[in-house]
């Protein structure tokens, strides 16, 4: 299946290809619903959608996929979405072919300037499929997404392992693919809003699939360091393995976890599933309590936004005690132990 291409004259002057564009309208968002809820990270590609909407001035579009339309339709009636296509598969567990049929015929119908979807493993299954039957170009795991004028959308992510930034457009096709890294904006929120406009998409009756789903089991053993309100966060600051044990301390202590920088990782420290960073994970915690990190700019995508920042750090150039909430100059060594019974003691008056 290819996309609908432009007519020739299109592609003959800036004129034509603008006017070409223009016919391309709205910005469609896979709103990704799971057990009865939909997915948080798809919440915030919705705000980010909203974002670009604004911008252009469309419309946000969504689309949702389950054995359950009425329950889909229950589960996004909250949200800021001028309409939704609602598509029932028959696939009890998630199946990216299947999921993909009636999504490239709801895109076909639409038409959509932007097709947005969260960089769960859902939407990394589906993007490519979306992209291949349309012909056009895909940018994963985006930080940002900004719109020109002209509905060109400017799609960034990281490079090169983190070290750079790309700013990718995609001048000459239509839609515009993109997932979105989880984390990089809040999540919308439900809204009073004068209702959304349900669709029952067209489906297929027997969406053509190649996999047999035998057995499904829940991942065990990776920590989840997104869900934290809590974390403390080790660098190269760190001189031994060895010397982890008062940050798991403090990390249990405080009812958080611990995480790390992509240095630390590297060196076989702590475990990639706690990297945070470009190269990691983004995270949103309420409290994040830094020790020996420089503050690189791959880190500082990864946290920006952490609600209060505690960096302790020897280095009075660090690029992370210039963004902390509370800077702390000084050998992490001598203020961890310190700042452990300051915190034991003023938890243990308030429990008296």
């Amino acid at each position: 299946m290819t996309r609908p291409t432009p007519e020739p004259a299109a592609l003959h002057g800036p004129d034509g290809l603008d006017q070409w564009k223009r016919q391309w309208k709205h910005v469609l968002v896979y709103l990704e619903c799971r057990d009865e809820a939909v997915h948080p990270v798809s919440l915030q590609v919705l705000r980010m959608a909203r974002k670009l909407a604004r911008e252009a001035g469309f419309e946000v579009h969504g689309i949702a996929i389950g054995e359950d339309r009425e329950l889909l339709r229950v589960l996004l009636t909250p949200y800021p979405l001028e309409r939704v296509y609602l598509c029932q598969t028959s696939e009890k567990h998630f199946l990216a072919e299947a999921h993909s049929e009636p999504f490239i015929l709801c895109v076909r119908q639409l038409r959509p300037s932007v097709v947005l979807l969260a960089a769960t493993p859902a939407g990394k299954a589906i993007a490519p499929r979306l992209a291949t039957a349309f012909g056009s170009g895909l940018t994963t795991d985006c930080t940002d997404l900004t719109m020109r004028e002209n509905t060109d959308l400017v799609q960034t992510r990281p490079a090169y392992g983190g070290d750079i930034m790309a700013r990718i457009v995609t001048t000459r096709s239509r839609p515009q693919f993109a997932t979105v890294r989880p984390d990089v904006m809040p999540a919308q929120t439900a809204v009073a809003h004068p209702g959304v406009e349900f669709v029952l998409a067209e489906t297929s009756s027997s969406p053509r699939t190649s996999v047999t789903l035998v057995k499904t089991e829940p991942r065990r053993g990776a920590h989840d360091i997104t869900r934290s309100k809590i974390l403390i966060v080790v660098g190269k600051g760190l001189r031994r393995r060895e010397d982890l044990a008062p940050f798991y301390e403090l990390a249990e202590f405080l009812g958080g976890e611990l995480a790390a920088t992509r240095g630390v990782v590297e060196r076989g420290w702590v475990s990639a599933d706690r990297q945070i960073g470009l190269s990691g994970k983004s995270v949103t915690p309420e409290l994040l309590i830094t020790c020996g990190v420089s503050g690189s700019v791959q880190f500082l995508e990864g946290v920006r936004q952490a609600r209060t920042i505690i960096a302790i750090d020897s280095d009075p150039d660090a690029r992370i005690l210039a963004i902390a909430h509370h800077p702390i100059l000084g050998d992490l060594y001598e203020i961890l132990p310190v700042l452990i019974a300051r915190i034991k003691r003023a938890r243990d008056t308030r429990d008296r």
